[in-house]
Parts: C-alpha cells; sequence; structure tokens
C-alpha cells in the first residue's frame, strides 16, 4: 500500500471518527497527535471552536523529560496534560484518538490521563 493511500485511509478514519465525537464546555474533546518526534495534546470545546488547554512534548518543562513520541513520552505527557486540565477545572472529557488504532502510544497517553484524574 503506497504512502498516499495510507493517508486518504487515515483521514477517512479522522472524519469518520469526527462525526461521532464532539467536545463541549462541560466535557470538552480531548484530541491527541502524534508526530514522528514530538507529541500534542489538546481540549477542545467544539461548540463554540476555542482549545481549552494545550500541552506538548515541545513545552520547555517537559521537553528535558519526553525526548521521543514513544511509550514513555506517551505516558509522561498524560500525566502532565490531566494535572494541566484539572487546573483549569476540566475533570471530563471526550477521548479523540484521530483516526489511530487504540493501543500502543494512543493507549498509554489514555490510561495516562485516566490515573491523572481525568475521567475519559
Amino acid at each position: 500500500m503506497n504512502t498516499i493511500r495510507k493517508a486518504q485511509l487515515l483521514q477517512k478514519r479522522k472524519w469518520r471518527i469526527r462525526q461521532k465525537v464532539a467536545g463541549t464546555a462541560a466535557r470538552p474533546r480531548l484530541s491527541v497527535k502524534f508526530s514522528e518526534r514530538h507529541i500534542y495534546a489538546q481540549a477542545v470545546d467544539d461548540d463554540s471552536a476555542t482549545t481549552l488547554v494545550f500541552l506538548s512534548s515541545l513545552d520547555p518543562e517537559l521537553r528535558p523529560k519526553i525526548l521521543k513520541a514513544n511509550l514513555a513520552g506517551a505516558k509522561a505527557l498524560g500525566v502532565a496534560f490531566a494535572a494541566k486540565a484539572k487546573a483549569a477545572g476540566l475533570g471530563q472529557v471526550v477521548f479523540d484518538r484521530n483516526g489511530r488504532p487504540y493501543h500502543g502510544k494512543v493507549k498509554v497517553f489514555a490510561d495516562a490521563a485516566r490515573e491523572g484524574g481525568l475521567v475519559l
């Protein structure tokens, strides 16, 4: 399967998931993105189209802890994101896996966010 076809299938999965998962002010959507080197997570209120909380592995405080977008980095970012979300007053979120299968780094991030106190 060529890379263009893979990207098209990923976009289809993302679109299909986004039709079912929507965030509100009371329960925002937790979207997580894994690039080759970094991890990005944000809590989005889709009703007002605003980002409530954002955290990535590029954050100066997390940069020394998260060296790669691997399982250890996903766990560290999940715990840190949960702490930041709790400080912002968020307790419940809807998890958006962004078209990726729910295993590996995505599952570790979600489990770490749960350990940090978020209800997914």
